[in-house]
């Protein structure tokens, strides 16, 4: 688990190295140009720098481990550096979409547009390479911060791309509202991922059960594993950033002794982490009574 955490925030902290790289190629492209769209471009690159510091934070604290103030570990932190990162997609484009109807307006004459053009172009093909590494390397690691962080970057790829477009339109067919006009579609596409981020995120604060087909998958471990038992009930699912937390009873025979039923659940532990290495489970083991035929069966 140390490797792994290590690795997210030495990814977290590229982000913001690999940020401001962006924004700074960005500002030029637009100072050269004095095209909306690019502004807007730029406009956006600042609020990435922004989401990767909240990232790095966010992935620092959720690596501290549990203490008595919080028994449960610090793992939701990541949820809500991402949350907070939906947001900021969604103020960026709200951002270009402000300065594409200005732009609208006052279509602008566009300077030095293929030197411009060649240096955003520079920056969108980095923000590209790593935003696949962060979305790959996050969903690996299954940190919310760094996907979300990844699909921040890849709005700002698409954005580049469409603002890009515009740019070259513009120039080759002589209609300067190209420029703005694109970078208000383009905002309206970024918005609808803020949208999409945000929501993911939000579900993963409200303990949202794992997928059904993870949970499909622990269900049948019970199944298989569970023998000695009569059968598993109230069978509930959560996860926080790289942990998932399972817990459920298990009823016995009442006969069973206090030895063999703790044999059962290392069983069923020992096969549940072989799935989900860093899960976290609860075992409630009781008599046969308590049955309530329903749930798991035991093979």
């Amino acid at each position: 688990m140390a490797g792994s955490m290590t690795l997210t925030l030495k990814l977290a902290a590229g982000s913001i190295v690999v940020g401001l790289t962006v924004l700074v190629l960005k500002l030029l492209a637009w100072w050269m140009t004095g095209s909306v769209a690019l502004l807007s471009d730029a406009l956006e690159s600042t609020v990435n720098v922004a989401s990767a510091v909240a990232a790095l934070i966010a992935v620092h604290v959720a690596a501290r481990p549990a203490d008595a103030g919080h028994p449960y570990g610090h793992h939701k932190a990541e949820f809500f550096s991402a949350v907070l990162e939906g947001v900021m997609i969604i103020v960026a484009a709200l951002l270009i979409m402000r300065e594409a109807w200005r732009g609208f307006l006052s279509p602008p004459v566009l300077e030095s547009p293929f030197e411009g053009i060649a240096i955003n172009a520079a920056a969108g093909l980095i923000n590209a390479v790593w935003c696949w590494v962060l979305i790959t390397r996050g969903r690996r690691l299954k940190s919310p911060a760094l996907v979300a962080d990844g699909k921040h970057l890849l709005s700002d790829v698409i954005s580049s791309g469409g603002v890009l477009l515009g740019v070259v339109l513009s120039v080759l067919s002589g209609w300067a509202i190209l420029d703005p006009l694109l970078a208000g579609l383009v905002g309206l596409n970024i918005l609808r991922m803020g949208w999409q981020v945000t929501a993911t995120s939000l579900n993963g604060l409200m303990d949202e059960a794992v997928p059904a087909e993870t949970l499909e998958q622990i269900r049948s471990i019970i199944s298989e594993e569970a023998g000695g038992a009569i059968e598993a009930h109230d069978l509930r699912t959560r996860h926080a950033g790289t942990v998932t937390f399972i817990d459920f009873h298990l009823v016995v025979d009442g006969q069973t002794t206090v030895d063999d039923a703790h044999a059962i659940c290392d069983r069923i532990e020992a096969s549940l982490r072989k799935l989900l290495r860093e899960a976290q489970i609860t075992i409630h083991v009781e008599p046969e009574h308590k049955a309530k035929h329903s749930g798991v069966l035991v093979l």
